[in-house]
């Protein structure tokens, strides 16, 4: 049963490179460890069109990207270069402070491609916020996936349906890419003590009620839904064990203590949270807000 929905909002991260974010929403912080939930595209990049995202920094958190369509370059200060293409899974665990970007690859620069894709971040759980940053690359050959009722379900991050993915997560987390055909049905267990829904493409019914494409279902906790398409419909799942303390979130930090935001902010302003080698540019730090911010739980 849906217990909220969240229609999300546009955002410009520069140069005309647009997203949809759904989470953090302000009826809505998390669901489940994810704090942050933005689909892009599809969006044609061009020949001479510059979308790169430039070095900038992360604390507490695991940035997770995953592409339908193209392709992305990551670069970080651990010194890790790794092109991300559709189906893989790149998990990036920031804890005490990491450095990185995400460009264009050097053999699309001069072609027209097509991007598409989610990024997600979760909260390391409170043991974890600190911990050494580190990068895992799941390659799509390596994510489980297998046939339930009528849906094709890839298991990107966590346990579903006797399936186990390789990422490595810090918390009980919970990440399913699900293709669900014209006319088809799928019973989705309550999986999870938190669980949310996004249809990619195509609208999808939910316990008899539609949810279109692009809006994000928040469902009833301990439920399990019923859902159907009458067309071809992709759609993912997320969620988790809920948060174990509140978050304070501030640009690209996030923390259960307010005064760490504020030391990465001083830290990053003063250039000492590493540098992506070989890459000059970086991303300045906004303006730092007048008082800490407020947790999101």
């Amino acid at each position: 049963m849906i217990d909220l929905r969240i229609g999300g909002h546009q955002k410009d991260l520069g140069g005309g490179f647009l997203v949809r974010r759904f989470l953090p929403d302000a009826r809505r912080r998390s669901v489940g460890p994810f704090i942050f939930f933005d689909h892009f595209g599809p969006a044609e990049e061009q020949p001479g069109l510059n979308h790169d995202v430039r070095p900038h920094p992360h604390i507490g958190l695991a940035t997770v990207t995953y592409l339908f369509e193209g392709a992305m370059m990551h670069r970080d200060s651990l010194g890790i270069a790794q092109l991300i293409e559709p189906g893989a899974i790149n998990w990036m665990t920031a804890g005490r402070g990491i450095v990185h970007s995400e460009r264009k690859p050097d053999h699309l620069r001069d072609v027209a491609f097509v991007n598409h894709g989610l990024q997600l971040w979760t909260a390391l759980p409170l043991a974890h916020e600190e911990a050494e940053p580190s990068f895992s690359h799941t390659p799509a050959s390596a994510i489980p996936e297998g046939v339930v009722d009528d849906a094709q379900v890839r298991v990107l991050v966590g346990r579903a349906f006797g399936l186990a993915s390789p990422v490595p997560a810090l918390s009980r987390t919970l990440y399913l890419d699900v293709r669900l055909r014209a006319g088809g049905r799928m019973h989705l267990p309550a999986l999870e003590s938190e669980l949310a829904l996004y249809p990619v493409d195509g609208d999808v019914t939910v316990d008899g009620d539609v949810l279109p494409q692009r809006q994000m279902a928040v469902l009833r906790p301990g439920e399990p839904a019923s859902l159907a398409a009458t067309g071809d419909v992709r759609l993912v799942v997320v969620g988790g064990d809920a948060l174990d303390a509140p978050r304070h979130m501030w640009w690209n930090f996030v923390s259960s203590r307010k005064e760490r935001i504020l030391a990465a902010s001083e830290d990053w302003q003063a250039m000492r949270m590493g540098r992506v080698p070989g890459d000059e540019e970086f991303i300045p730090l906004p303006p730092t807000p007048a008082t800490p911010p407020e947790p999101r739980s």
